[in-house]
């Protein structure tokens, strides 16, 4: 899932120092979250609230690690019988029956634990340890074992003594539990972990979102924060959190303009855009934004420029009978580099749509991009704060990227002032340029520019005519 595009220079989130001994996740993401995966020989805690996707990362995680030098051994507790473990997890692709039995290793201790207590943990991993010497050892659930001590010494002496024997022997173990966030305060088993990652489920209109997150690695830089992930066939598909780029050392801005493809356009913005530069394109709905980004679009193809235009208003066929209104060859337009991807406004979740974008732009060299809208970002954010957090990333990666782009947001009325993701994003983009509508006997459309940096402009208000050839300034 495009793990290269975060690991691009140009693109990249923080690079991380790798440790020596590291443990695959079977994940490239998660591991790129994990500054390489998880310490060997370490104690680990999986938590979350049941159907987060707790097994199945650690499902994904043993059978990515098995091979024939040492055997994994995976415990089931009192949580859900082994017949329905393994009955479930044959519906993905990483699992591998042959291993069974031999390479990967179940074994349900519910029973045992169920008549004897939760004192039977610790001879049955002596013995398993004994007699299989596992490298990975998992079980699922140890908050059911925690669970049947009556008092906290009585926790704290078991953690201890299984803490002992695990780190005494030399294995990295997993432990999977129904904690919250609260637990990690309370239990004696957070204090002994050397990693924690925290699987957790929030309903979102009609759906659910899924997030990863770090919360301890020891010895070992990881990136923070809440990463989206959903479940497929093929296991946890994740999407590291955008986040600001590192300056290079030496950064000067390009000082080549670029043209939006409308010769009346940029004679008003003193010759066209500057290169790596953001404009933010607002107005009301007919007011013009579409047919301006696809002729910045188009623009960028006839040159020979890898364009990248986001689209989350027109479906496909909507927008190519534009094209051709524009008097545009869609299938020669996308020889010359033009990329047209459309994503249902319905499904959008921001953190997908953005993995994507960036694989994309690092794929095809992308030299102009087109979001249109930015309004279905917004609605696809679940916060304000993580909204904005992700367009000053989108931003800055632009400009460090050389990537000039336009954005455009619809407006309520003609204005582009107002809360929330109107101004955020006015402040953060270099050029504002603002559509309006009129009139009661015919539409009357005007276009004038708010804001460009860096650069000389046309300060007064044009009326604006959409024909068969595309938008004009009159």
């Amino acid at each position: 899932m495009g793990l290269d595009v975060v690991r691009d220079r140009r693109l990249s989130v923080p690079e991380f120092e790798e440790a020596s001994e590291r443990m695959s996740s079977g994940n490239p993401e998660a591991d790129h979250i994990l500054g390489g995966g998880f310490p060997k020989d370490s104690i680990n805690i999986i938590m979350g609230h049941p159907g987060s996707g707790k097994t199945i990362f650690a499902e994904q995680l043993i059978f990515a690690n098995a091979s024939d030098d040492r055997p994994i051994l995976y415990f089931t507790t009192l949580s859900e019988p082994l017949p329905k473990v393994v009955r479930y997890l044959q519906g993905f692709r990483f699992f591998d029956e042959s291993k069974i039995g031999t390479q990967v290793i179940y074994e349900d201790v519910g029973p045992k634990l169920a008549k004897d207590g939760s004192a039977a943990l610790i001879p049955l991993l002596q013995t398993a340890i004994r007699e299989l010497s596992p490298k990975i050892i998992v079980i699922d659930s140890f908050k059911a074992v925690h669970d049947l001590l009556p008092s906290i010494a009585e926790r704290r002496r078991m953690v201890y003594e299984m803490t002992a024997l695990l780190t005494a022997y030399g294995t990295t173990a997993f432990l999977l539990g129904e904690y919250n966030e609260e637990d990690i305060l309370r239990y004696p088993e957070f204090a002994v972990a050397d990693g924690i990652v925290e699987m957790s489920r929030r309903r979102l209109g009609n759906r659910d979102e899924r997030y990863f997150r770090v919360y301890k690695l020891r010895g070992s830089r990881y990136l923070e924060g809440a990463h989206a992930f959903r479940i497929t066939d093929s296991g946890l598909d994740i999407f590291p959190r955008l986040v600001s780029p590192r300056m290079p050392e030496g950064y000067e801005p390009a000082s080549e303009r670029v043209s939006m493809g409308i010769a009346s356009l940029d004679a008003m913005l003193d010759g066209g855009v500057w290169r790596g530069t953001t404009t933010l394109l607002g107005g009301p709905s007919g007011a013009g934004k579409t047919t301006i980004a696809l002729q910045f679009a188009l623009e960028g193809a006839r040159l020979g420029e890898s364009t990248l235009y986001m689209n989350f208003q027109e479906n496909p066929s909507q927008l190519m009978r534009t094209i051709r209104n524009l008097g545009g060859d869609l299938e020669e337009a996308q020889a010359q580099g033009l990329d047209l991807v459309y994503a249902s406004p319905v499904e959008l979740q921001i953190d997908s749509i953005i993995v994507d974008m960036f694989r994309r732009i690092q794929q095809r060299r992308v030299r102009r991009l087109v979001i249109d809208a930015l309004g279905d970002l917004a609605s696809a954010a679940t916060d304000p704060q993580r909204l904005h957090d992700y367009l000053y990333a989108l931003v800055q990666h632009f400009a460090v990227s050389g990537i000039t782009s336009v954005l455009n947001f619809e407006t309520t009325g003609n204005t582009i002032v107002g809360n929330g993701v109107q101004n955020a994003v006015s402040y953060l983009s270099d050029n504002v340029l603002l559509l309006t509508v009129d009139g009661e006997e015919r539409t009357r459309r005007s276009l004038r520019i708010l804001k460009t940096r860096g650069s000389a402009h046309d300060a007064r208000v044009r009326e604006v005519e959409i024909s068969a050839t595309g938008l004009r300034v009159l």
